[in-house]
């Protein structure tokens, strides 16, 4: 409900509670990947901030909390300092972040026992002044822990209101895409990353490292991020499918996996690939190739290209090259019953639907 300034050029956008709610049951639903919740001593123990927020008055927090922590405090941290020298400017419900996330902090201290907050390096001036609340107000003693912040190629942190992110959500990030971007990172970065984003120790690390070193074009850094990540945020299922998914698409790999997919996951596999669809039923009487390719699709401009091209050795059905111009494509042909993948050249693809 409250944007946090923390290193931003503008205000963030403010959320209604509805979709605050909707957002935190699906933020539970993905951390339940990577942490157990549930009641033992260990496990992991959701909450939310707007519970103790909720019925705490304006009057009652600026004399509470605004009493401990001054406006020189305030002004000196680096986040605020930026703001207030940009053209911008800063509100004052954004000033007021820090002693809210701050309060947080306290309040976790004093209901939950949590003694350290870990953050990004950007959140570093939220979290002492919330170990400053703590010791202002109960003279207790809690820590901050913040990370170097982890940036991509392009300089920009990984996050949600950034351009490019990536998402764990499969419907916002494909396991394929998310498979493929591990894959295509540079090799400092994958090197750096792998300690980051895996746990794997550092005597395997150390091995993969000095496998890839030896042979940087067969990529094993990349491959082992990608492999491990992908299993760890998707599944093992889905790791299997994206790396015979960059096979059929980047290599020689067959379209067998295919017959396992439904629908969606056929279009996800093709996300991006020019798609075209066709009467089943016409294919069920047959369509000449060329009428397949030049009329009843737009794979070729005019069927005097595709003949070319076809006479050439440069066109693939399902994978397997044609040079017959008479050949009649009918429903034996579809995949699943229901697809044509057409290829022209090595890299060109797609997606026939017959319906």
């Amino acid at each position: 409900m409250i944007g946090d300034p923390s290193f931003k050029s503008a205000e963030r956008n403010l959320l209604d509670e509805e979709t605050l709610r909707y957002n935190v049951e699906c933020l539970k639903k993905q951390l339940s990947k990577f942490l157990n919740f549930g009641d033992s001593e260990n496990d992991a123990k959701m909450v939310n901030n707007y519970d103790w927020f909720k019925d705490f008055k304006f009057l009652d927090f600026i004399r509470d909390v605004g009493k401990l922590i001054t406006v020189n405090y305030m002004m000196a941290k680096d986040s605020v300092k930026k703001r207030l020298e940009g053209e911008n400017g800063l509100s004052f419900t954004e000033f007021t972040y820090q002693l809210i996330q701050g309060y947080d902090f306290y309040y976790l201290w004093k209901h939950h026992n949590c003694k350290i907050q870990m953050g990004g390096s950007d959140q570093w001036g939220n979290i002492v002044t919330g170990a400053e609340l703590i010791r202002r107000q109960d003279q207790g003693q809690a820590y901050a822990l913040t990370t170097q912040l982890i940036k991509k190629a392009d300089g920009q942190k990984f996050g949600k209101t950034e351009s490019g992110a990536v998402w764990l959500d499969p419907k916002k990030t494909s396991p394929f895409k998310y498979y493929q971007f591990w894959l295509n990172t540079t090799d400092d970065d994958a090197k750096n990353w792998i300690k980051i984003f895996t746990l794997k120790t550092k005597e395997e690390i150390d091995a993969i490292i000095a496998e890839h070193e030896a042979a940087p074009h067969l990529r094993v850094v990349q491959k082992a991020l990608a492999k491990d990540i992908t299993i760890r945020t998707h599944s093992m299922e889905a790791y299997e499918t994206a790396v015979k998914t960059s096979e059929f698409l980047f290599g020689n790999g067959s379209l067998e996996f295919l017959a396992g997919l439904d629908h969606e996951g056929v279009l996800e596999v093709f996300d991006g690939v020019p798609q075209f669809t066709v009467s089943k039923t016409e294919l069920e009487a047959g369509i000449n190739i060329l009428d397949l390719l030049a009329v009843k699709t737009q794979v070729f401009p005019s069927k005097g290209e595709a003949k070319k091209m076809l006479v050439g050795g440069g066109v693939s059905l399902n994978k397997v090259k044609l040079n017959d111009i008479e050949k009649t494509v009918n429903t034996s042909d579809l995949i699943n019953n229901r697809y044509l993948v057409a290829q022209k050249g090595k890299k060109n693809y797609f997606l026939i639907i017959a319906q």
